[in-house]
């Protein structure tokens, strides 16, 4: 069923006269309702002004996307960073500028179509992919660019990286959507980019969204100061208006926050494993907040005991339908001990 709403959805909302809890969404630090946040947004929006529709190459810049980058570029342990307006955009400026003849693209299984080149194949199981670029490398020379997500429902993503570690990564260049990663996981929410580094592929680019784990309309990509400068010299990145200033200087402001919330979203999701009885009725990563299945019965039965989640098919209409319990760091004990009571119901 779908729900209409007119404000943001926080731990509840209120749909048709009705209301309920929302266990949703990719708020996963709850920063959009979060008064604190909101006021250090206010104070850099009456800063920098709403937006900036200018180009990154005009002769008029302002500092602080440099300085934004940069901050960024530190906490995720890369040479270089360069900021988009969103993260799809992030991730069509890396698939577009590497789509060339010099580059094959494989793509791995649940790979965001943020980083989709049309009627390039995604693969269903990293099996095939493993074995497609193996046979790629003994027939060809170009080289292999494997794009995938670092959190993905099935195994051989975060946080082991299990089949990753099966690719003969040193002659792979390796793209990684870590849009639900970053801010959430890895030291201080640096997300994925230090532990794949770790496993030495030929190369190693991040894109992402800060909307999720950040709570603020960016994208961001994370690479070699010369990659970075390969994007940056562009008409994709020199004819897109970038990130609003303010959602930018945000960031750094906002450090404090950011930290506070990941402990209380790793204290809330601790807190459902202990109250939830039944750990196989779900599937999901360690201390990471989404909670996966494929029973449409379970949505219903929730939502007619008065909680929302995420469920619909996506990317598209006839994709598979996904259904996800996502927690925040909004959530209250209370709001989890009703949901772990509904679940151990079951």
């Amino acid at each position: 069923m779908i729900h209409s709403i007119d404000s943001f959805p926080g731990r509840t909302i209120l749909s048709n006269g009705k209301s309920y809890l929302y266990f949703g969404g990719t708020s996963y630090l709850g920063l959009q309702t979060d008064v604190k946040f909101q006021n250090l947004f206010i104070k850099n929006l009456k800063k920098y002004g709403t937006n900036y529709g200018a180009s990154r190459k005009a002769n008029l810049q302002i500092s602080v996307f440099e300085k934004a980058e940069h901050y960024l570029s530190n906490l995720v342990g890369s040479e270089s960073c360069v900021t988009m307006s969103s993260g799809y955009l992030a991730g069509q400026l890396v698939a577009q500028t590497m789509n060339s003849p010099e580059n094959q693209f494989f793509y791995a299984p649940e790979v965001h179509s943020a980083v989709h080149i049309l009627s390039k194949k995604q693969f269903n199981s990293f099996d095939e992919l493993i074995a497609a670029v193996e046979f790629h490398l003994k027939a060809n020379k170009s080289t292999p660019v494997v794009f995938m997500d670092s959190i993905t429902i099935s195994n051989g993503a975060y946080p082991e990286f299990e089949a990753l570690k099966k690719l003969p990564l040193k002659e792979i260049l390796l793209v990684v959507d870590d849009s639900h990663g970053i801010g959430i996981v890895g030291e201080n929410g640096s997300g994925v980019f230090k532990a794949i580094k770790k496993l030495h592929p030929k190369e190693l680019i991040v894109c992402c969204s800060l909307g999720k784990g950040f709570g603020i309309q960016a994208g961001a990509i994370f690479g070699t100061k010369s990659r970075i400068e390969q994007f940056e010299n562009t008409e994709f990145y020199g004819g897109a208006s970038p990130a609003a200033p303010a959602a930018l200087a945000t960031l750094f402001d906002a450090a404090a926050i950011f930290k506070e919330k990941r402990q209380l979203l790793s204290q809330n999701i601790q807190f459902f494993l202990d109250q939830l009885e039944n750990h196989e009725l779900l599937d999901f990563q360690e201390n990471y907040p989404a909670f996966y299945f494929s029973n449409p019965e379970i949505t219903s039965y929730l939502e007619k005991n008065s909680i929302l989640i995420t469920s619909f098919n996506y990317p598209k209409e006839d994709s598979e339908f996904i259904s996800r319990i996502v927690l925040s760091a909004a959530h209250t004990k209370e709001d989890i001990r009703e949901l772990t009571r509904l679940l151990n119901s079951l």
